[in-house]
């Protein structure tokens, strides 16, 4: 954990001091050693939060960007009675999670439907393959009308395939923390895919690093992605009525050229 409740203020770790978990109450122990991160731990193995995974410089990167009061929020859940840590809780109610470490696929919907209005943040350097795939499937990336936004009919060949079934947008982040070779293009931005398809068309944007993490300050990036998801929704109803049309009108063509039943 990057913060402990000491004299009831949320303080970073340092050597020899101890605080209380603002999750559970329980004391904190300042881990500070020369190899990982400095930050709290639990006495012993314990964590109050199930979902809680140790922390890297990339972590703490992002929470940076966001306001203290902000970072690490205990929020609770109702049904089982304990409480989970968001890594960012907007004042409007967005939850970012930064995602480096694998997450299999129950925790990752419990997520999902615990967090509701949230977004993803993964680490798209994590695994050796993982940016080269990038590199490489971006050329598959359709244009659409609109600046920055793109179609693709198999994402799998951009993004790892235990990302593509989210019911929220995922952003992967491919800068990383180690200097890597990557083109100022991809270096600076975040590339976003959305849970809603128009027809078998998954939708991508590429958005500004900078632009993310101002629109989320502001309030403004939750509206403008239900907004846009709603109007993806409603592209992928006309899609999928126009293509029913066009399949009853071939049916009835043949079956007048036929002579045929509708569905021979």
């Amino acid at each position: 954990m990057k913060y402990a409740l000491v004299n009831n203020t949320k303080t970073e770790a340092t050597p020899g001091a101890k605080g209380t978990c603002p999750s559970c109450g329980s004391e904190l122990i300042a881990k500070c050693g020369k190899i990982k991160i400095h930050h709290w731990a639990h006495k012993g193995t314990r964590n109050c939060d199930p979902w809680w995974e140790n922390e890297t410089e990339w972590h703490r990167s992002w929470k940076n960007s966001f306001p203290v009061e902000w970072q690490e929020l205990p929020l609770p859940d109702e049904q089982t009675g304990k409480k989970h840590i968001a890594d960012v809780r907007t004042s409007d109610g967005l939850v970012i999670e930064f995602q480096n470490s694998p997450i299999d696929l129950q925790e990752r919907t419990t997520r999902e439907k615990f967090y509701k209005d949230m977004v993803w943040v993964v680490n798209g350097t994590r695994l050796k393959g993982d940016y080269p795939r990038f590199i490489k499937g971006n050329s598959y990336l359709l244009a659409t009308n609109m600046p920055k936004i793109f179609r693709i009919g198999y994402p799998d060949v951009c993004f790892p395939s235990a990302w593509l079934g989210c019911s929220v947008p995922v952003l992967f982040d491919f800068r990383g923390t180690e200097p890597r070779d990557i083109p100022d293009d991809v270096n600076k931005n975040l590339y976003c895919l959305f849970p809603t398809r128009v027809g078998r068309y998954a939708i991508i944007a590429e958005v500004s690093r900078t632009v993310f993490i101002d629109k989320t300050i502001n309030g403004e990036w939750l509206s403008r992605t239900h907004n846009f998801m709603n109007k993806l929704s409603i592209s992928n109803q006309k899609e999928k009525a126009q293509l029913a049309f066009e399949r009853e009108l071939y049916r009835n063509f043949k079956q007048e050229t036929t002579g045929g039943s509708p569905g021979n």
